[in-house]
């Protein structure tokens, strides 16, 4: 177990995210995501878009490959979104 007899560096963990560009893209999902609860019907009111409940939103150009949210997203189920980044990288099946 890491960090068992020391406290976890959250400050070198973040700039390390921010080195790597990881940063802005969770800042991507993450404004992907509240722009869709904000914009559609949350019948139950738990914060969270009905259509979005269990599922993904997935960027339609990966923003592992430089998408953004203006290329444009959608909700996916979370099994068929993961499943993409590894069929991303093998290419198309025939």
């Amino acid at each position: 177990m890491p960090y068992k007899n020391k406290p976890r560096p959250y400050k070198k963990e973040y700039a390390q995210q921010k080195a790597r560009g990881e940063h802005t893209d969770r800042m991507e999902r993450q404004r992907a995501r509240r722009k869709m609860d904000s914009t559609s019907k949350d019948a139950n009111r738990n914060g969270k878009a009905d259509k979005r409940e269990g599922k993904d939103i997935a960027h339609k150009k990966p923003l592992s490959r430089g998408g953004t949210n203006k290329d444009g997203y959608t909700v996916q189920s979370r099994s068929k979104n993961r499943a993409a980044g590894g069929a991303l990288s093998k290419g198309k099946k025939r």
